[in-house]
């Protein structure tokens, strides 16, 4: 009988796709919510989102969300939803102020994703420029980095959620930043995230992609959004770095 060589063929061409990205990114990109850690994990984000929309209800605007807005279990989807109805306005400020809050509350109870710290380490060893891409406000994402002993890895080049939020990604407005105050041209670029707008932002700003899915429906929603290279773990990208793959 011909062994079936298909498994290992496969895996083969995946880690060659892998390091061909890996070896031409002289700065990454990261996401932050998902590759380096998962910040939602005890402070969870349906719940935050459940507050959010008790706080509307409790000033008479429960009307402003939808009935499929209210039940979202993603508390950025509800700020994008209170910011469609009144862009910039006062309410906007307030709701997004109070999520910052509670991200930063998050930070206490976030989990690290598995090989993220060794890797960020050692890609900074090896001389990459690194930066933070997010949606959520960069005063989480210093404090996590701080509690890790990962600040000088990125520092000062953590681009989060402004009070603009139509820059939001899949806006490709945080990656721009980075490139631009990296002195980074975008072909030299790679970055790493885990959602469907990582990618159209990566896309949009001319930036290589490379997905982080940790289970099979994330990793399944990047590749139907895409996205060519998907990893379920940061390891096999720890081991391009070492030499060990």
């Amino acid at each position: 009988m011909t062994p079936d060589t298909t498994q290992p063929e496969r895996m083969a061409e995946e880690t060659e796709k892998l390091r061909e990205l890996i070896e031409r990114a002289r700065y990454v990109l990261f996401d932050f919510d998902g590759p380096i850690c998962r910040l939602f994990a005890g402070h969870t984000a349906e719940w935050i989102a459940g507050e959010q929309v008790r706080w509307l209800e409790e000033r008479g605007l429960r009307d402003l969300l939808s009935e499929e807005e209210r039940e979202q279990p993603d508390p950025h989807a509800v700020l994008r939803a209170v910011h469609r109805r009144d862009p910039g306005g006062a309410l906007v400020s307030e709701l997004e102020e109070r999520l910052t809050q509670e991200e930063l509350t998050a930070v206490a109870s976030a989990w690290p994703t598995q090989y993220a710290d060794p890797l960020i380490m050692t890609w900074h060893a090896m001389g990459a420029r690194l930066a933070v891409t997010t949606n959520n406000s960069p005063l989480a994402v210093t404090g996590y980095l701080e509690s890790r002993g990962l600040s000088n890895c990125f520092a000062p080049h953590i681009y989060g959620r402004t009070r603009d939020l139509h820059l939001l990604k899949p806006h490709p407005h945080c990656l721009r930043r980075a490139l631009d105050e990296m002195g980074a041209d975008p072909s030299d670029a790679l970055m790493i995230g885990d959602a469907p707008t990582d990618f159209e932002a990566a896309e949009k700003a001319g930036v290589a992609f490379l997905g982080y899915g940790r289970n099979e429906h994330k990793a399944r929603v990047l590749t139907d959004a895409g996205a060519a290279c998907v990893v379920n773990s940061m390891e096999p990208l720890l081991k391009v770095l070492r030499g060990q793959a």
